[in-house]
Formats: structure tokens, C-alpha cells, sequence
């Protein structure tokens, strides 16, 4: 793998190797926000979003800061409860959060790409998932302003992640059958103390 891809692989896992007290104690509060693996919701197909309006935008802001606040790169509706189509994602930490809302993966490329990825719904896993390498996505932001572009690389992998939320599906459905038991082993082991 090589360097930029491994950045880009640490940057999807995001589990962050020291954090001051400080940080840690905001990661975990705002983790507690986060449904974890078990909850129905997570296995649930989002609905569209219909309305463009207010309560839409405080909801983005809201899961924004929650993903800023887990030092996450991604975060999907259900990932909070919510069972509508949308998203967030950041994937420079200097960048703007940037919101999909009814995405659609129009395209993908037939290259392939296999890296490491973790959710924050699903603590202490870490599956290879094997990707389209570029998409094309079509979307609105949270204004109902229509969008469309092409990706790739970490923020490619970002997208497919999350609309995979959207759509009810997780990693570990996703890994091999050997990473998969591996997973479910650790997420026993965390039984409900995650």
C-alpha cells in the first residue's frame, strides 16, 4: 500500500491513537449520540428527504459537530436515529463539512480498491472492504441546491460508506466471512459496555 493510500486508510478507521483527557472525554460523549451494531435502525433503508427546511439544516449542523466532536470522517442519518437520506462528511480536517442529501451513486469505475475501514457504529472493528476506486455522485445539499460530481480516493470511500448506511448495510457485511466472525467475536466481547 502505498504512503497516500495508507494515510487515506488511517483516515477512514479514525481511531485515534492518543487524544488529551480533553478530547477523549468530547469523543466519548459524543459517541454515546452514535447507534451502535444491534440497533435496528442501523439495518433500515433511509426515506428521501422531502423538505428543505429548517429543521433539515439544525439536524446537519448537529451531526457535523457529532462527527467532528468523534473524530469521525463520515456520518449518516440512521448513524443518529434518523431514518432519512442524508449524510455528512469531512475528509480534510480543515475543510468544510460537506452534506449529501438523497445521494445517488450514478457511476462507479470498474478499478477496485481494498482497504481498511471502521465505523463509529461499530467500536473496535476494523474489515477490509473492497470499493470502486472513483463515482460519480448526484445529491442536494441541505438547501435543496442540486449537486453532482465525480470523486475519488478517500472521499470516494467516504460516500460509498455512508450511503451503504443509507441503504442498511454495514462493513462487516461487506468483509469476508473470516474478517466477519472476527468482528462479531469483538463486538460480543464489547456486549453492551461499547
Amino acid at each position: 500500500m502505498s504512503p497516500e493510500h495508507q494515510t487515506d486508510a488511517e483516515e477512514l478507521r479514525r481511531e485515534p491513537p492518543e487524544l488529551d483527557p480533553e478530547m477523549l472525554a468530547r469523543r466519548q460523549a459524543a459517541l454515546r449520540h452514535v447507534r451502535k451494531f444491534g440497533d435496528p435502525v442501523l439495518k433500515s433503508k433511509a426515506v428521501d428527504v422531502e423538505e428543505f427546511d429548517a429543521p433539515l439544516r439544525a439536524e446537519v449542523e448537529r451531526m457535523g459537530l457529532l462527527m467532528e466532536e468523534a473524530v469521525g470522517v463520515g456520518l449518516a442519518a440512521n448513524q443518529v436515529g434518523l431514518l432519512r437520506r442524508f449524510l455528512v462528511y469531512r475528509i480534510d480536517d480543515d475543510g468544510p463539512v460537506q452534506t449529501l442529501v438523497n445521494p445517488v451513486i450514478e457511476w462507479t469505475s470498474d478499478d477496485q480498491e481494498t482497504f481498511e475501514e471502521g465505523c463509529l457504529s461499530l467500536p473496535h472493528v476494523v474489515v477490509e472492504v473492497t470499493r470502486p476506486a472513483e463515482i460519480r455522485v448526484s445529491a442536494h445539499d441541505q438547501f435543496g441546491v442540486a449537486v453532482a460530481f465525480q470523486a475519488g480516493g478517500l472521499e470516494a470511500r467516504v460516500i460509498q460508506h455512508e450511503v451503504d448506511h443509507l441503504d442498511g448495510v454495514l462493513i462487516i457485511d461487506r468483509a469476508s466471512r473470516g474478517q466477519r466472525r472476527e468482528a462479531m467475536r469483538t463486538l460480543r466481547d464489547l456486549g453492551a459496555g461499547f
